[in-house]
């Protein structure tokens, strides 16, 4: 991994969560820190590469217990995942419960879910000597497919032998095979299969992020639609690329081969053309399209296994693993990472895989925060952050006229709250609050917030009363009635 600051010398680069693109006033609007107060960056093109997201809402509880993977973040959850569930299965005396542990199932046998597949399995058979109650033969991985063969980007030859060489490891592949429900311990398959797991990856599922469908760009399949020039159709300055746009590589493209895979080694060509394009538009010349063949592609089945097609030659084995983590190695960006990656890579196969849990923090959706006297907690024109109790000491609401007169003023003490108005509706902070005095609140954070409201009708006929919304808050009502 490299910083972005340190690949890119001489470019401006912020790191925000973006709330909005105003196409018409050429306006990006993001918030940053701790306060997430907005602000308003201008721009004259738009380039977007924000990838896609996991949209699992159509399949009953998959959204609630699937682990996704998209990222490093993702891969490095999933990683502890594994362990923490060899580590409960070691100790168990619950034969059911230690099935559903050992039991592993990938939704979806693309590049993805393949590679994932043989990752896991890589990582348990690697680990299982520290785990002495665990027999090799009580572990599952299953791949569930929903199509007729697994690695559908590849030649039928290679993703037979692909599934091949996963089965003779030990992994099962289930096609024509998809999931109709999840719960936390079990799947229900397309065919009416019942299978215990505690462990269920989805690589299936890609949709357009929130960002991207708020602003109202043509879409086609799921991805914002651009011309051959990555210009997005009707916007001469808009650009998009990746896995978020469906890039056409010919004139009057309908079939899935006439549009560019959502892989790397599309996304960094047609990078670099979004770059000459827009040199080229700022010079007064005419952009050019997309043009570029794939050199072919690859795959690993773990275990120093692989499958590629390289122009038209066909590369099984040994052979192609070894291309495969060459090729992705000419991708890291900068010497210093390339040769952290290639050591990582040395050592991982000549010593035991690491059994540690890299643990991260996360910060409780419910937490306890002090202030001293004076302290903001929030000013007007901040995004609602969440619900705050007074535990201890009080707080002071001001909310200003346009002319900065004051037109509210009051103080929150023990056992008040404050902050709900706007999270039951939409919009920014009407007013600023700060501590009177040493203080001390519960702070309920704003996603959590709203899941109560809409599970809990007890907690939500509470603020609703409180509001005089009724026993359902009205968004626009609450939105309306200037308040924090």
């Amino acid at each position: 991994m490299s910083p972005l600051r340190q690949l890119l010398p001489g470019v401006k680069v912020r790191q925000a969560k973006i709330f909005a693109v105003d196409i018409q006033r050429k306006v990006v609007t993001i918030f940053q820190g701790e306060q997430r107060r907005y602000t308003e960056v201008g721009f004259d093109h738009l380039i977007i590469a924000l990838g896609q997201t996991s949209n699992l809402a159509h399949i009953p509880g998959l959204a609630e217990h699937a682990l996704p993977m998209k990222s490093m973040a993702d891969a490095l959850e999933l990683r502890n995942h594994v362990i923490e569930k060899l580590e409960h299965a070691d100790v168990t005396e619950m034969a059911e419960v230690k099935g559903q542990l050992l039991t592993f199932a990938v939704v979806g046998a693309g590049f993805s879910g393949v590679e994932t597949a043989g990752e896991i399995k890589d990582l348990v058979d690697r680990s299982l000597q520290y785990y002495p109650n665990i027999d090799p033969a009580e572990v599952r991985v299953v791949v569930l497919e929903f199509g007729d063969r697994i690695l559908p980007e590849l030649p039928e030859s290679l993703a037979s032998y692909a599934q091949m060489k996963l089965t003779k490891r030990g992994i099962e592949v289930l096609l024509n095979t998809g999931v109709t429900e999840a719960t936390a311990t079990q799947i229900v398959t397309s065919d009416g299969q019942l299978l215990g797991t505690r462990t269920v990856i989805a690589t299936v599922g890609n949709a357009a992020t929130e960002v991207v469908q708020e602003m109202n760009l043509p879409q086609k399949r799921g991805r914002i639609y651009v011309e051959r020039t990555l210009q997005v159709a009707g916007h001469q300055n808009i650009w998009a690329l990746g896995d978020a746009a469906l890039v056409p590589m010919q004139e009057g493209a309908t079939e899935d081969g006439d549009f560019a895979p959502p892989t790397a080694q599309f996304a960094v060509r047609e990078a670099r053309l979004v770059a000459r394009n827009i040199e080229t538009v700022l010079q007064g010349g005419t952009p050019s399209p997309f043009l570029y063949r794939s050199k072919g592609a690859l795959a690993s089945l773990g275990s120093s296994r692989g499958v590629a097609e390289v122009f038209g030659i066909r590369i099984t084995g040994f052979a192609a693993w070894i291309l495969w983590r060459s090729y992705y190695l000419s991708f890291a960006p900068g010497f210093g990472t390339k040769l952290r990656i290639a050591v990582n890579w040395l050592l991982d196969s000549l010593i035991n895989r690491s059994t540690v849990q890299i643990k991260t923090r996360r910060r409780a959706a419910a937490r306890y925060v002090r202030y001293r006297a004076g302290d903001k907690v929030f000013e007007h024109g901040n995004r609602a952050d969440g619900l705050y109790s007074v535990l201890e000491g009080s707080f002071e609401l001001i909310i200003k006229t346009p002319d900065g007169s004051v037109a509210t003023q009051r103080t929150f003490r023990r056992g008040e709250h404050f902050g709900e108005r706007v999270l039951l509706g939409e919009g920014l902070r009407t007013g600023s609050v700060r501590a009177v005095e040493d203080s001390r609140a519960l702070m309920l954070d704003s996603d959590d917030f709203q899941k109560l409201t809409r599970g809990m009708s007890a907690f939500r006929m509470i603020f609703a009363k409180e509001l005089g919304l009724g026993e359902e808050p009205s968004p626009r009502s609450a939105g309306e009635a200037g308040d924090v």
